[in-house]
């Protein structure tokens, strides 16, 4: 479970069809003349390069002067200029200032970063119950990221009182809209019964969603259910395929379990020596019990097998688990 802070430009507002529109030379002497909107589109325009050369300081210059007759979107994304130190020395007083008028206004994103910086303590002191506000605020005009905080919010009791209800709720809407994270977390209230009458099936629902984009331990808690049959059919090939995935993106207790499946031959050929590679993977980021399965698989390999296997594996360390044959 994690926070995160949204730090995308505000620039999806305007298409590039409205910026077509719009002669660049004429923009600037709307801009130059004080209108707001002018002076937003313009900051955007510096922003991504569209008709002028890319320039974060010349944007942050256009976002300021807008923001400061008070256009919502332009608060917003000079906010996360500050927040990110881009085209602005990093400030995250002055953010937390901007995303208050922007959210003060509804901007939705403004919403959930003055959330989330109340949540972390930037820029303002820390405050559970702030950062309940304003990610609910978020949340109700439909943010996924502020539905994924507040879930987590409820799933502690921070900030709130504590409810597994509350928090499946709130996961439910996120993971609707394709939020990994909160698909996983959901996955896990299916899993446990928590919130929600137990299921296996849709716990494997959830996690198959948040597995499919790349979730680690979704992809780990999916292998798990394959391997138990548990919501699924039983199927040690499925099970061997997201334990990969899952090993390659660093997943310790993946990378383990993969090792298992290499010495009982399950989902996976049998082979002792990538059953070492997998072990001394999850060791060297800290899973001891790492260290038992591989003593064991050591000691059944060769003189030479077992040199050639500490050799792969330490590349496959040295690679980021991704040359591991």
């Amino acid at each position: 479970m994690f926070r995160k802070l949204v730090v995308a430009l505000f620039v999806m507002a305007l298409s590039g069809q409205l910026f077509a529109q719009v002669d660049i030379q004429s923009l600037i002497a709307d801009a130059e003349e004080g209108n707001a909107i002018a002076q937003y589109k313009l900051g955007v325009r510096f922003i991504i390069g569209d008709g002028v050369a890319q320039n974060a300081v010349e944007a942050a210059k256009w976002f300021k002067l807008s923001a400061d007759q008070g256009d919502a979107s332009a608060q917003y994304n000079l906010g996360v200029m500050y927040a990110i130190g881009q085209g602005v020395s990093a400030d995250a007083t002055e953010a937390v200032k901007l995303f208050r008028l922007a959210a003060e206004q509804g901007e939705v994103d403004a919403q959930h970063n003055l959330g989330f910086m109340y949540d972390s303590g930037q820029g303002v002191s820390q405050s559970d119950s702030e950062a309940v506000k304003w990610y609910t605020k978020a949340a109700e005009q439909g943010s996924a990221d502020s539905q994924f905080n507040l879930g987590v919010k409820f799933d502690s009791g921070v900030g709130v009182a504590q409810s597994y209800t509350e928090s499946v709720k709130w996961y439910t809407l996120a993971a609707e809209q394709g939020h990994a994270a909160a698909q996983y977390n959901l996955g896990v209230r299916y899993d446990n019964g928590e919130g929600v009458s137990q299921s296996y099936s849709e716990a494997v629902k959830w996690y198959k969603l948040a597995a499919e984009q790349g979730f680690a331990e979704a992809q780990f808690n999916l292998g798990v259910r394959y391997a138990n049959g548990e919501g699924v059919l039983q199927d040690f090939s499925e099970a061997a395929k997201w334990y990969t995935l899952a090993a390659k993106s660093g997943y310790a207790m993946a990378q383990n379990n993969l090792g298992v499946s290499y010495i009982h031959g399950r989902g996976v050929p049998k082979n002792l020596s990538k059953a070492y590679v997998w072990f001394s993977a999850s060791i060297a980021q800290g899973y001891r019990e790492g260290i038992t399965n591989r003593n064991l698989v050591a000691a059944e390999l060769s003189f030479e097998k077992l040199k050639k296997a500490r050799d792969i594996a330490t590349r496959c360390i040295e690679s980021s688990f991704q040359d591991c044959n």
